[in-house]
């Protein structure tokens, strides 16, 4: 059964803070992000697709989205907004010095990424740690670009749920 126009809009609503920060990674403009969220909601809306469920619409909404945010940046690129080469200097140098970050929640995630499978560890080290993209990251490990998202997806579920758990029993054990 096709969703009606009511569906569509309220879905895209409910989903507008998620679907919005995946058009901002793309874009790294507020104000470009809600113009292609925007975009993309008259999209649906007039049917040019049409979705036989709540996940179908999401899919194509986010697919759509990131190709308009490609091409957003085709045409803005002149616009950049990027940081400054010595502003740049300065964040290297104090990212490569050896005080190493630290607090409860990090010593949890820490702990937590220990206790990942080494599988779930490779995709997290070469998707954050390396800076490779998701597309890249599929490449390389020989794996769909969906399975990458689908992983990082149950990863970034685990490491959350493993850290929350870990930051209860610190307050627990709090005086």
């Amino acid at each position: 059964m096709k969703l009606s126009e009511d569906i569509i809009l309220q879905t895209l609503l409910e989903a507008r803070t998620r679907l919005s920060a995946a058009i901002w990674l793309v874009v790294r403009d507020t104000h470009g992000a809600e113009d292609i969220f925007q975009e993309t909601t008259l999209k649906a809306m007039r049917g040019s697709a049409t979705f036989e469920s709540e996940a179908a619409l999401l899919s194509w909404a986010f697919i759509t989205a990131r190709r308009q945010g490609i091409d957003w940046l085709r045409k803005h690129q002149r616009e950049s907004v990027g940081l400054g080469e010595g502003v740049l200097e300065l964040l290297d140098r104090e990212w490569q010095t050896d005080a190493p970050a630290s607090g409860p929640r990090l010593d949890a995630l820490a702990e937590c990424l220990e206790q990942q499978p080494d599988a779930a560890r490779e995709l997290i080290r070469l998707r954050y740690h390396d800076g490779f993209g998701c597309d890249a990251v599929a490449a390389r490990i020989g794996i769909g670009l969906e399975a990458v998202y689908q992983r990082l997806s149950r990863a970034h579920r685990s490491l959350r749920l493993c850290v929350e758990g870990k930051l209860a029993n610190v307050r627990e054990d709090l005086p």
